[in-house]
């Protein structure tokens, strides 16, 4: 792109697309220019000057790979330390469509989110360039062995913050963004443990969401709601699912899917949280590195949210405005399961959707990209769901399906 960083897309005031979006929105305070952060203008950049500040996309300045592309850190010329992220080619995208969601996604600024600083198309080559957040992300302090314990306040903290954050993608933002790909690693934390959600611009760059289908599934092992790894249908309640494993992840200390054991997170969960809530007692559930130092009635809070949000009817999970008013109180729990009890939960009434859960499960096309989950189904027939394979790292865009009963 020629002019460097000539072509600026947003210049102050409340961006004109989200009307929602004012200094005090709902779901927490609005970040842009008079933030500070990094001055609130996004702009073009070329391929060489992101070569030149991530040194030639050096794989030591790698800070984080998935589905969607590696990520590299960079030092941009005044100073200011960015995250790079080079999108994986074939998305099939347009220099117009690319630039105009980039203007989307420009206009987006919230606390909890990352902000997005700016962009390059060269030739096939889409990038996109995000302020660095310091304090490394949610699956790293949580799952990475010798650190400190994460202890409960920080864990309530970046609860509540990621929470805001898309609540604010989904009911500020006009059109909604669908964030796609919500797990712990794409969660930010800076130095004093606030949350700010990453990514959330890739799942509208990378595929048309306007009829709310995909025709390439994607997203990662562990965190994908059964309805969009069965069909490709995307809703917002895509993304319920997804941030309720990440709620497990906060109480258990366990990560989504463990090599060693053939039930996932969201499995093993299920019937402890159902115990749990029904007698006060989470020890079993509970983060062991804890030492039961949490505070009780947000242990609860949390674990019945969670227990709401990985519902497998996609219709019976809450919206994420929800999910905050339940975890950001501090007097009675709102209705947080919408009338449904913990561990009463129904999916695939129709016959058509358990049949091709069958058929993805037992193989036969091996063009579809799907991630493990869990939950209950109408027919006592039961898919055992294979075991992660040999070396997997733990983010790809990978085939496993298979319902389990409540």
């Amino acid at each position: 792109m020629p002019g460097g960083h000539s072509q600026e897309y947003y210049s102050g005031g409340r961006p004109p697309a989200y009307p929602n979006s004012g200094p005090m929105n709902s779901y927490g305070s609005y970040k842009g220019p008079d933030s500070g952060t990094l001055g609130g203008a996004q702009s073009s950049f070329t391929y060489d000057e992101l070569m030149g500040i991530t040194e030639g996309f050096s794989r030591q300045n790698i800070i984080g790979e998935g589905g969607f592309g590696a990520v590299y850190k960079g030092h941009l010329p005044d100073g200011r330390i960015v995250a790079v992220k080079q999108l994986k080619a074939g998305s099939g995208q347009g220099e117009r469509e690319f630039r105009a969601e980039v203007d989307i996604i420009s206009r987006v600024h919230h606390r909890h989110l990352v902000s997005l600083v700016g962009y390059c198309i060269a030739d096939a080559q889409r990038l996109l360039v995000y302020e660095f957040v310091p304090n490394n992300t949610l699956e790293h302090h949580i799952h990475t062995p010798g650190l400190p314990v994460l202890d409960w306040s920080k864990r309530v903290r970046i609860a509540i913050g990621a929470a805001r954050g898309l609540a604010y993608l989904h009911e500020d933002c006009h059109p909604k963004i669908i964030h796609r790909d919500i797990k712990s690693a794409n969660i930010l934390l800076d130095d004093v443990y606030e949350a700010q959600v990453a990514d959330f611009g890739l799942a509208k760059l990378s595929n048309d969401i306007s009829t709310h289908v995909s025709t390439r599934v994607m997203g990662t092992f562990g965190y994908m709601a059964p309805e969009y790894a069965s069909s490709g249908k995307l809703t917002d309640r895509s993304d319920v699912f997804s941030f309720g494993v990440v709620l497990l992840e906060l109480v258990t200390g366990r990560r989504p899917v463990e090599a060693s054991q053939d039930d996932s997170l969201v499995e093993w969960a299920r019937p402890l949280i159902a115990s749990a809530i029904e007698t006060g007692d989470f020890s079993e559930l509970a983060d062991p590195r804890l030492e039961k130092r949490y505070v009780e009635s947000e242990m609860f809070r949390m674990a019945e949210t969670a227990a709401a949000c990985v519902r497998h009817s996609a219709n019976k999970r809450p919206r994420m405005v929800q999910v905050l008013r339940a975890l950001d109180t501090d007097g009675d729990m709102p209705d947080i399961n919408n009338g449904v009890k913990v561990g009463q939960s129904t999916i695939f009434e129709a016959n058509s959707d358990l049949q091709k859960f069958r058929m993805l499960a037992l193989g036969g096309d091996d063009t579809a990209d799907y991630s493990m989950y869990s939950g209950s189904m109408n027919s006592r027939a039961e898919i055992l769901p294979p075991k992660p394979p040999p070396g997997w790292s733990g983010e790809s865009e990978t085939r496993a399906i298979n319902p389990r009963k409540w």
